[in-house]
């Protein structure tokens, strides 16, 4: 069985080991893969059975130059870089990682708010410039501090990962609301306009769909309170980034932390570059190693079943 993987540096840049596919076939791993040449990415392909990717888009146009194709395994849980309804009216199933980065991702949402909160970068960055032994005080603080006890927390999207940010909102005396397009029964769930009216801080955990692509623009941040802090580290297209850095600027919004754009890398004019208030980090709340030796070993269970006729993960065909 030949596989090849598109894009794996970003899930080894050199601290893993690809062993465990390799004891499935024969494996080529390309580190990086340009996602815009559709050409390439067959070539590259070639008469692989499997084709590996993280955020390689793997077409239509793609699967008719190669045919030898059968299987197709997603290094992450989101999967809509694949044509999954081309793929399965091809017999083709795409499998995922469906859980990987649940605490570490809700781990980051919290620290990106902490930040938000108490600017520990900023203040240390000052100390060892030497401002605090240059203090008239015996402390100092360039930036208002936050405490978060006592405050509401509105999560969107409340799976996994929004329910272990809700726990540890909650370890820090926070209430917490959920919105949900199916929700249960827990008292926790509010409708959207609810969330958006109670909450002093947002955390978007949703998927990215046609019905959550840009939810947060002018419209939806007119609903929130008047000094809102948001948090996204999710997928960047589910904000309208002009809408989001207008609100920044003129004070609608407190602050914003995010970990995603809705283009990626960040494009060198996005407006939130220049907003006020805004943090961001380069995509990394799924990064750290032991995440990324769960997907390791996920997409190698996956690739395993495939070839035992079991195929698991499957996303694009009926159960």
């Amino acid at each position: 069985m030949k596989i090849v993987v598109l894009d794996g540096y970003t899930e080894n840049p050199g601290d893993l080991s690809w062993q465990l596919l390799e004891q499935l076939g024969q494996v080529t791993v390309y580190d990086r893969t340009d996602p815009a040449d559709e050409a390439l990415i067959a070539a590259r392909l070639g008469d692989a059975q499997v084709a590996v990717t993280n955020k390689v888009p793997i077409t239509r146009r793609v699967m008719d130059s190669c045919p030898h194709l059968q299987y197709i395994a997603v290094l992450a849980t989101g999967y809509n870089v694949v044509d999954c309804a081309e793929a399965r009216r091809r017999g083709i199933p795409v499998s995922n990682v469906p859980s990987y980065g649940t605490y570490a991702v809700a781990q980051f949402a919290i620290g990106l708010l902490l930040e938000i909160c108490h600017h520990i970068g900023l203040h240390s960055q000052g100390v060892q410039a030497g401002r605090w032994s240059q203090s008239a005080d015996w402390c100092y603080w360039d930036r208002p501090l936050i405490e978060l006890a006592g405050k509401t927390m509105g999560i969107i999207g409340y799976g996994r990962i929004g329910r272990q940010t809700g726990r540890i909102a909650a370890a820090l005396g926070m209430e917490v609301l959920a919105y949900s397009p199916h929700p249960g029964d827990d008292p926790v769930y509010v409708s959207l306009d609810q969330l958006y009216a109670r909450s002093d801080v947002i955390a978007l955990h949703c998927p990215l769909t046609p019905e959550t692509r840009e939810m947060i623009n002018r419209e939806s941040i007119g609903k929130m309170k008047d000094g809102v802090i948001l948090l996204n580290n999710a997928r960047g297209p589910l904000i309208v980034e002009q809408d989001l850095a207008d609100a920044l600027n003129r004070g609608k919004v407190y602050a914003v932390g995010l970990d995603v754009a809705e283009t990626e890398p960040i494009l060198p004019d996005s407006p939130l570059l220049q907003a006020k208030n805004c943090l961001i980090t380069p995509h990394i709340s799924w990064a750290p190693v032991e995440c990324r030796r769960r997907i390791m070993e996920c997409t190698a269970a996956n690739i395993r079943a495939f070839a035992e006729g079991k195929p698991q993960n499957v996303v694009n065909m009926d159960a």
